[in-house]
Formats: C-alpha cells, structure tokens, sequence
C-alpha cells in the first residue's frame, strides 16, 4: 500500500495509486561512486614520534589533587585572590540588580501625578 501526507490534516493517509514524488524516480543505489572528501594521506602514531610538539602536559591529577585537599575553602575560592575578587563582584553585582528589580517594582506600583 501507497501513502501520502494530506495537506489539510498533516497526517499519512492511505494512497490509490503510487506515492506523489516531485522530483522524479531516482535510483536506489548512486551510478558511481562518490570521491573520498578527505583523501590526503595522514601519519601513522609510529610515524609521528615519540610525541607531538603540539600538547602541553597533562595537568589533570595535580588540579585533582590541588582541589581536593582538605583545607576548608570551597572549590570556588580555592585558587587565591582573583577567585575572591570574581565571587565578591558577582555578588554585589547580583544583589545590586535585585535591589534594582524591587526599585522598579515600587515605582511601578505607584500611581501617577497627573
């Protein structure tokens, strides 16, 4: 059985004759075959050397270690003076704004002077 999409309702309804193509038959399988995209030829790992000059150290278990150490500060501030500067500036900047929020809010409620 044959299916077309009724234009009315968008929804697949039973066909009489053959499916509505409007670009034509076109073959299942392609004549010929398509050319490679990224055909240039690349280095083997054995090719390249003991390692590549383009990565930096792995940095991952002295991070982990240097998070996790038991000295009472939350991760957020761990990292000194500009972790402090960076949290105290979005506080005061998000405190700001609801003070701000609750301002308009005020002025809004009132009637006006005319």
């Amino acid at each position: 059985m044959y299916y077309r999409l009724n234009g009315v309702t968008q929804r697949l309804t039973g066909a009489t004759t053959a499916a509505y193509v409007p670009q034509g038959l076109k073959p299942g399988v392609p004549a010929e075959r398509s050319p490679m995209i990224f055909a240039s030829p690349t280095k083997m790992v054995s090719e390249a050397g003991s390692h590549a000059e383009h990565m930096a150290s792995n940095k991952v278990l002295e991070l982990q270690k240097f998070f996790q150490k038991a000295d009472g500060l939350p991760v957020h501030l761990k990292r000194g003076v500009m972790d402090k500067m960076l949290y105290r500036t979005t506080m005061g900047l998000t405190i700001g704004g609801a003070i701000y929020v609750l301002v308009f809010l005020y002025k809004a409620t009132q009637p006006s002077n005319k």
